[in-house]
Parts: structure tokens; C-alpha cells; sequence
């Protein structure tokens, strides 16, 4: 992996597309917080039915300018493939090691996609390694002071949630970038899509590419969940988020909300 700027996020996913769809609103809140955000990608998505790794990237290239991101590196595992082994374990801690992010979002462990249960473990073994003084790695030892990991719609047990309101429709935007999974856009129409929040379908030419279940597009289905999630918070949208570990609150009176 190339040497790259020292981070304050790093998202590891299995695929490109993987970030946007599910942390993209607060990789993009991030940004514009003025923190320095970077993506691992860990395989092209070459296995998927639409469009080639080259494509791919490219994609992936363009939806990180998007976003924000300080940078995106892709390790080259084979996709439908990922192995939870120590080579894989090391290239990853690598990476984390070479942009030091204080931060590490991780896909949930409950999947249904193997390589997206592999990432999980596979990140969460190698931010332990990249502290191992004695680990074949090169430069200093590190370790993320906080792992989050977020829901990929299959789970609930969500530690807090987070506002993406003014960041969905950019978020949009990225997804909107890997067209040859989703379908051509129409240019303009995303700022049309989240004001209607109704007509999801308006969004691509052909009425979008349904990928989970007839009659259900990328789009509709970000809309609905985000929406969902949304409401929980009395906000338009967000993004669900877990940690395994308990979380330490000094005031319980500044945390926003009402209980009734």
C-alpha cells in the first residue's frame, strides 16, 4: 500500500459501494466537520453481476471525490473470496498503521454477504495487530482508539444513531456514482428525489436496478431506512451505529432528545 496522510476515519469494507450505501452520511458529516477521512476497500467487486473491477474503481474513484475523502486505497483481495487469514490480517493492519486513524467503522457481524462477515473480523484482528510491536509490519506500532461498527440492515442492537439530514442527499450522490450496479441518473434529479422523499424511482432512467427484491431499488431501499432510523431521533434521516464496549456519559442532561 502506498504511504498516505495520517487519518481521523477510516471506513474498511469488503466492496467498493459498501461505504456509501451504509456510513456514507457520516463519512460525508466527517468531512465536513473538517475531519480527514479515507476508505479501505478490500476486493474490486470483480464478482458482481454488473460492470468489471476496472469500471469499478473507477466508480469508487469518483464517489471518494464526492464524499471528501482524504484518501482511498484498495488492498486487491479476490471478491466472494475474502479469507480470514493472517496474510489478509496483515495487510490490513498495514494500512492502518500507515494513516493512523484514531477512528476504524467496520461492518456489522451479523451478515448476510461472507465477504462483509469476513471484513468484520478481518478489520477488528488487524487494528489489534497494527499494535503488536513485534508484528511483521512496517512502521510504529498503532491502534485506532475507537472501532464503531455499522448496521448493514440486518441488525438492531444499534448503541446510537446519527443525524445525516443535510448529508443524505450528497450521499445519494456518491451511490449514484457506481452506475453500472445501480443505473444511469439523471443529472440534476437527486435534490428532486430528497425533497419528494416519496418518488424514489425518478432517480435513474430505467426505474433503477433491483438488486434485493422486485421492485425495490438501492435508492428506495436508502430512503426507507434512513427515513426509518430517522424518525427514532425526530430527525428526516440517519445512520445506525454499534460498539461493543459501554459508553461513558458525564451529562446526562446535555443528551439531546426527550424521553416522552
Amino acid at each position: 500500500m502506498a504511504e498516505t496522510e495520517t487519518l481521523d476515519v477510516l471506513a474498511i469494507a469488503a466492496h467498493p459501494d459498501d461505504i456509501e450505501i451504509t456510513c456514507g452520511g457520516f463519512l460525508i458529516k466527517m468531512v465536513e466537520m473538517g475531519r480527514k477521512v479515507g476508505v479501505l476497500d478490500l476486493t474490486r467487486g470483480e464478482m458482481g453481476t454488473y460492470g468489471d473491477k476496472e469500471t469499478r474503481l473507477a466508480e469508487a474513484a469518483e464517489a471518494a471525490g464526492v464524499i471528501g475523502l482524504t484518501s482511498r486505497e484498495n488492498v486487491g483481495l479476490p471478491d466472494s473470496a475474502v479469507e480470514i487469514n493472517q496474510a489478509n490480517k496483515l495487510a490490513i493492519a498495514q494500512a492502518i498503521r500507515a494513516t493512523q486513524p484514531e477512528m476504524v467503522i467496520l461492518p456489522h457481524w451479523e451478515q448476510r454477504h461472507p465477504d462483509h462477515l469476513a471484513c468484520s473480523r478481518l478489520g477488528y484482528d488487524a487494528c489489534f495487530l497494527a499494535g503488536l510491536k513485534k508484528a511483521d509490519l512496517e512502521g510504529e506500532p498503532f491502534r485506532p482508539r475507537r472501532i464503531l461498527y455499522v448496521s448493514y440492515f440486518r441488525n438492531t442492537d444499534y448503541s446510537f444513531l446519527v443525524d445525516i439530514s443535510d448529508q443524505f442527499e450528497k450521499k445519494c450522490r456518491a451511490v449514484a456514482a457506481y452506475q453500472s450496479q445501480f443505473g444511469k441518473t439523471r443529472s440534476g434529479k437527486v435534490k428532486d428525489l430528497v425533497k419528494s422523499t416519496l418518488n424514489v424511482y425518478d432517480m435513474v432512467e430505467s426505474g433503477g436496478k433491483n438488486i434485493f427484491q422486485p421492485g425495490v431499488t438501492i435508492y428506495d431501499l436508502m430512503h426507507t431506512r434512513a427515513h426509518q432510523l430517522g424518525q427514532l431521533i425526530g430527525v428526516n434521516y440517519a445512520e445506525a451505529y454499534t460498539v461493543k464496549e459501554q459508553i461513558r456519559i458525564d451529562d446526562p442532561l446535555s443528551l439531546p432528545g426527550r424521553s416522552i
